[in-house]
């Protein structure tokens, strides 16, 4: 009788260890799990906007240059500078153009010598022509020569035209009003044709290019409203589109899209990049996700989804257009499942989970 007494008591100690042990299992195996959040896969009830990447850039914009080659005398500004339209922006060395232009005066001068002098003996021949005191062929050697004075005079009053026009590109200006946003030169180089020398650009008006691939640009039309979203600044802004190209032939199969920026703030600048959204005709049973639940594998995107058993599954799904900062699941996913958003730790195939 005592023997059964004694081990009864030891079975019960087994199993009030048993149930320690399994109780620290529990816990561990829930301070091994991870938190997450999770959202349920719901039909979109809105037609989405297509969304496309693009740069602001100045919509008057001019890198400037010469014609001609020559030592920069002088550069008139520095990159930040206001300038007005035809402010002087560089100077080049002109002192070839000036001895050419002492020629072509000196040429002016004796042509308009012979010129006069052929004019005079072309009246003195027509008033002897009139009174029958000359020949026709007295006359019209005469008339002769006094065209030839009178076309090298006009030959050399447009090889002065011709110099005056160079001396324009001794003398770069500012093609219109803005700011000089970078110089490529300084006061001693060597300036040549075609070498862009300052780049001038109007602050004032924006626009964003961006492409368009084939599948969507027929529904893009001119004129329409976009919202554009410039992530430096965290603003949306509202844009036109103003030009749509009709042609891909040297675009790779995409095709440029110009809007239109209005009423941007002071801390926009050109260059920064942008997120345009065109409406589309998208049907409003797209399923949509955050493109921040997507995990990547080289080519290969997925989703974590949530199991039965509150373990992570990775889904790979095949993806459609982008939506802002969605994207369109075409497979892969299905209408009412729940899969992960963002997780407090490293997240496999099977780990298990926890709902924060």
């Amino acid at each position: 009788m005592k023997s059964i007494y004694h081990i009864s008591l030891l079975i019960l100690a087994l199993l009030i260890v048993a149930c320690g042990k399994d109780k620290n299992i529990s816990t561990e195996n829930n301070s091994l799990a991870v938190k997450v959040t999770v959202q349920k896969v719901n039909e979109n009830n809105t037609n989405p906007k297509l969304s496309l990447s693009g740069k602001i850039q100045a919509k008057n914009s001019a890198n400037l240059s010469t014609r001609l080659m020559g030592f920069v005398n002088k550069l008139h500004v520095n990159a930040g500078d206001s300038v007005k339209k035809g402010e002087l922006l560089v100077s080049l060395n002109s002192s070839d153009l000036q001895a050419k232009a002492a020629q072509v005066n000196a040429g002016i001068t004796e042509a308009t010598a012979g010129f006069k002098n052929a004019e005079k003996d072309y009246k003195r021949f027509q008033n002897l022509f009139d009174d029958n005191s000359a020949s026709q062929k007295e006359l019209d050697d005469m008339t002769a020569r006094y065209e030839m004075a009178k076309a090298r005079l006009e030959a050399a009053k447009q090889m002065k035209n011709e110099i005056n026009a160079q001396f324009e590109y001794t003398n770069i200006r500012a093609p219109f009003s803005g700011v000089v946003t970078n110089t490529f030169i300084d006061e001693g180089d060597m300036a040549s044709p075609g070498m862009p020398l300052v780049e001038v650009e109007n602050p004032n008006i924006f626009e964003v290019k961006t492409m368009v691939p084939e599948t969507e640009i027929v529904n893009i039309k001119s004129d329409s409203e976009v919202d554009v979203l410039i992530s430096s600044v965290n603003k949306t802004y509202k844009g036109k589109v103003s030009e749509v190209s009709t042609s891909a032939k040297n675009t790779g199969g995409q095709y440029l899209v110009t809007v239109d920026l209005e009423n941007l703030d002071s801390n926009v600048f050109s260059g920064m990049f942008a997120s345009v959204q065109f409406p589309t005709d998208t049907p409003s049973n797209t399923v949509l996700i955050p493109k921040k639940a997507l995990v990547k594998n080289g080519q290969l995107s997925g989703v974590y989804a949530v199991s039965q058993s509150n373990t992570a599954v990775l889904r790979w799904l095949r993806l459609g257009r982008t939506y802002g900062d969605q994207v369109e699941v075409l497979s892969g996913l299905s209408t009412g499942e729940t899969y992960i958003v963002s997780a407090d730790g490293k997240l496999f195939n099977g780990v298990k989970i926890q709902l924060k």
